[in-house]
């Protein structure tokens, strides 16, 4: 197995999933300054567009470049314009595990975006791919990604407790997960 994923482009009838770009940043900017997304995710406060530029030019592909991970620009395949992220992180090559997380821009939210890009990500990484195990952690607040995560596929395992860190403090995690032979034949 490679040490880090291949750039890929991922479709659905609807989405694209697809590296990052200069077209994003104004739309990532936007996404990641929103109140309910800065709720949930530690990023930066204020989230400028220059932190956007960043991610989008330059961070979001060191992360597949180091091993870590990938991340997706979500778009809508007939017009390119974002509708969320969603990236893997906290890869072991080792045990072929990683970690799955999202953020849907404002303008998108309440669509099943999040569940079908989480959905179609996965079956990459544990068929094609062949990870064994992919996990989800969602705030234990955070019903609407809980909702996305069981819509996606994944079980419940367990409450990690105090794992995650807010702008407002610690929380407990939710864990979810999928395995490869969640997807059937594999």
């Amino acid at each position: 197995m490679p040490d880090r994923f291949p750039e890929t482009t991922l479709r659905t009838e609807r989405l694209i999933l697809r590296p990052f770009g200069g077209a994003d940043i104004e739309d990532v900017q936007r996404g990641c300054a929103d109140e309910a997304t800065q709720r949930w995710i530690p990023l930066t406060t204020p989230y400028t567009l220059a932190d956007a530029g960043s991610w989008c030019t330059t961070r979001a592909h060191a992360l597949r470049e180091s091993g870590d991970g990938i991340h997706f620009a979500v778009v809508d395949a007939g017009t390119d314009r974002l509708l969320a992220n969603v990236g893997l992180r906290h890869t072991d090559w080792e045990t072929s595990t990683t970690e799955i997380g999202y953020w849907v821009s404002p303008w998108a939210r309440g669509r099943g975006h999040a569940a079908e890009a989480v959905r179609i990500v996965a079956g990459w990484v544990l068929g094609e791919q062949r990870f064994e195990r992919l996990e989800l952690k969602a705030a234990d607040g955070n019903a609407a990604s809980q909702r996305v995560a069981v819509k996606a596929g994944f079980q419940r395992e367990g409450l990690l407790r105090n794992a995650g860190v807010t702008h407002t403090g610690r929380v407990d995690l939710v864990l979810f997960a999928r395995v490869r032979q969640d997807l059937g034949g594999s």
